[in-house]
């Protein structure tokens, strides 16, 4: 494989993030430029917010990666970019600006799967994945178990059929009233909680089927509230909070938690005993949930974990992909790439 240092932009959602990153595995900068306390306000992203946001930083955050990694322009063989999926006008702003430099410091242009390159910043870690690889992407858009090959193709097993599971993670949240972001603080909760207080329901989609469900599961949470709190059932009952004490968002926050857990790791667990990659590889933002952690280890104990810094929207494993996309012959064209919200392709 030919050596090279990338220059990798993600702007797939309200992280400003760029990377260097050398032969697709080592970090020689990661800088991100955080937008919670911006959205934090209003519960969630802001699109429009999050787009104008990006606009002010991107330019400042490529400049520190560079000088963090002691790095001229001269130094950098490729760039890289997200090109979906995400919110739209968030990845225009690192599209565009990742063509105008790739036109204008005259290097090859490499447009990037964000949901992909979850499971590849794998190959950040000392323990390198080898394919075929299973990969479990489990963040607040994305649930999917997918298989990919040495030739980077990729085979999708599972997926959910609903929410992601990230989403039910903040939706529950914000039901219990805790703070935003959602996911982290849920499982903070669920520290103090009996995650067997509540049996809340795991979808079963069949013995052929390694897809997600966790509608229902969210319902169920939904339904336990409104009959702690006295609240009847109604039409936009789901978009509130409610008024519980801490124990009682503890053992709910546990034992939702739990159900969601349990469906990850069976269903990943079924498909590598059918299967038998090389590797496992465990990606996304809920990937730094340390139950989840643990209770795939228990059934698959050389599963590779995403180190927690990478598991959140970062450009390290955008960079990462693309080295192993460059060594492939994988490039854009720096005129034709566009941003796409919604891609399924690399």
């Amino acid at each position: 494989m030919t050596a090279m240092n990338i220059l990798a932009i993600e702007t797939s959602c309200d992280e400003t993030a760029v990377a260097v990153v050398h032969d697709g595995s080592k970090i020689l900068a990661n800088v991100i430029a955080s937008q919670v306390e911006i959205h934090a306000p209003y519960g969630g992203v802001v699109p429009e917010v999050a787009a104008r946001s990006h606009i002010e930083v991107i330019i400042p955050v490529i400049e520190k990666s560079l000088a963090s990694a002691g790095l001229s322009w001269d130094d950098i063989d490729a760039i890289a970019v997200t090109k979906g999926p995400g919110l739209i006008g968030s990845l225009l702003i690192g599209v565009m600006t990742a063509k105008t430099l790739a036109i204008t410091k005259n290097k090859p242009l490499i447009g990037v799967n964000h949901t992909w390159a979850h499971a590849f910043a794998a190959f950040l870690t000392e323990k390198k994945p080898a394919f075929p690889m299973l990969a479990l992407t489990v963040s607040g858009g994305h649930t999917t178990l997918a298989l990919f090959s040495e030739d980077l193709n990729r085979k999708v097993i599972g997926e959910t059929l609903d929410d992601a599971a990230g989403e039910a993670f903040d939706k529950v949240a914000k039901l219990l009233g805790l703070s935003y972001p959602g996911g982290p603080a849920l499982s903070k909760a669920a520290e103090n909680g009996n995650e067997n207080a509540y049996k809340f329901p795991i979808a079963n989609l069949g013995k052929s089927s390694f897809n997600f469900s966790f509608s229902g599961l969210k319902t169920a949470v939904l339904r336990q509230v409104q009959q702690i709190t006295g609240v009847s059932p109604g039409a936009s009952e789901g978009t509130k909070s409610y008024k519980l004490d801490s124990q009682a968002i503890a053992d709910i926050s546990a034992s939702f938690q739990k159900a969601v857990v349990t469906a990850l790791v069976r269903q990943t667990h079924r498909a590598y005993l059918q299967y038998q990659p090389k590797s496992v590889v465990i990606g996304g933002g809920v990937a730094c949930n340390e139950h989840l952690r643990a209770e795939i280890t228990a059934v698959i104990p050389e599963a590779i974990f995403v180190p927690p810094i990478l598991c959140t929207d970062n450009a390290a494993m955008i960079g990462a992909l693309a080295y192993q996309m460059s060594q492939k012959d994988i490039a854009s064209d720096p005129l034709k790439l566009s941003a796409n919200p919604s891609i399924e392709v690399i």
